[in-house]
């Protein structure tokens, strides 16, 4: 699955010129919803925009919008890379219960 990026985030809104974002300054907006979701949970707040749900929620939700975005104007494949991921990782003895149970296992 291929994503469209918003477009609007994409042209300067004066002239619709391109705007040539930069790559970590889009990791660190990923970084700044996580960042608001972590406060969020931390303060058990409801957001600001939609009240009846959760800011950590919400604010999840908006990272994705973040690494979708990023990903469409990067022309990423998540799809298929989350996919690969998953099977790799479901394989992996490090993952495992008896693995996580030895001395220096990952604990999370």
């Amino acid at each position: 699955m291929y994503i469209i990026p918003n477009k609007k985030w994409w042209q300067d809104p004066a002239t619709g010129a391109a705007i040539d974002r930069n790559f970590g300054e889009l990791i660190a907006l990923c970084h700044s919803e996580l960042s608001e979701a972590l406060e969020g949970h931390r303060k058990n707040l409801p957001d600001d925009h939609l009240p009846h749900r959760p800011m950590v929620e919400v604010e999840l939700v908006d990272c994705l919008i973040r690494i979708f975005d990023l990903a469409g104007a990067y022309d990423f494949d998540l799809e298929t890379v989350y996919h690969e991921k998953r099977k790799y990782n479901a394989e992996r003895a490090d993952h495992t219960h008896a693995h996580r149970l030895q001395a220096g296992g990952k604990k999370y």
